[in-house]
């Protein structure tokens, strides 16, 4: 089973949320909470496996609340379930430990499908954000990357170090720093936190 906490400051919201969950077979609800203090304090107390948190909560919202969650219950995986839906804020929520975002106006079975997919170590983003993440990378006609280019992406998106990565493919530093030149190129990324976020989206990696 698949325990979960729910956190949203609508009532009717969870009570439907709850209902739809627990049809499923595989996924129980612990408990729920209105605010991001009760949810704090809920998570510690019951450890859920997945914790559906809402975004924007009264007095305190936002990627803050997430980070703290983690703080007292680290094994615990949030995904993110809101109205609020620009890349800014999407991105904000992965980087501060989200293992998942899903719209509000998605399909129940989106919702269903992420939290599976976060209790096995997997990262989930609704497709149409993570086009929004990525922006040009998912344009067509960008150059394919390479078998070993693909393999050094994952590694750097993993958070492995330049070293690391030539130790672990038995290649120099400098071909690291190539193929890492040309995947950037290639992917129209400038950062390392745009890698990331284009291997989650893409399913390359699961979330932290």
């Amino acid at each position: 089973m698949i325990s979960v906490l729910l956190v949203d400051d609508h009532a009717l919201f969870r009570a439907g949320l709850r209902a739809r969950l627990e049809a499923e077979g595989d996924l129980v609800v612990l408990g729920d909470a209105a605010t991001a203090e009760d949810g704090i304090v809920k998570a510690r107390a019951l450890k859920p496996d997945v914790i559906v948190l809402d975004l924007v909560l009264p007095r305190r919202s936002g990627a803050e609340v997430i980070v703290d969650i983690h703080k007292v219950s680290p094994d615990s995986r949030v995904i993110i379930v809101s109205s609020q839906t620009s890349a800014s804020t999407v991105r904000a929520a992965l980087t501060a430990g989200a293992a998942g975002y899903v719209p509000k106006r998605a399909a129940d079975t989106e919702l269903v499908t992420a939290i599976r997919r976060v209790h096995t170590g997997e990262g989930y983003v609704d497709p149409d954000l993570g086009s929004k993440l990525v922006g040009p990378a998912n344009e067509p006609g960008l150059t394919p990357l390479s078998e070993r280019e693909g393999d050094v992406l994952q590694l750097l998106a993993l958070g492995y170090t330049n070293q690391e990565i030539g130790k672990k493919l038995f290649i120099s530093v400098r071909t690291v720093d190539t193929h890492r030149a040309h995947i950037m190129r290639k992917l129209v990324l400038k950062t390392r936190a745009e890698l990331v976020l284009f291997a989650l989206a893409h399913g390359l990696i699961g979330a932290a």
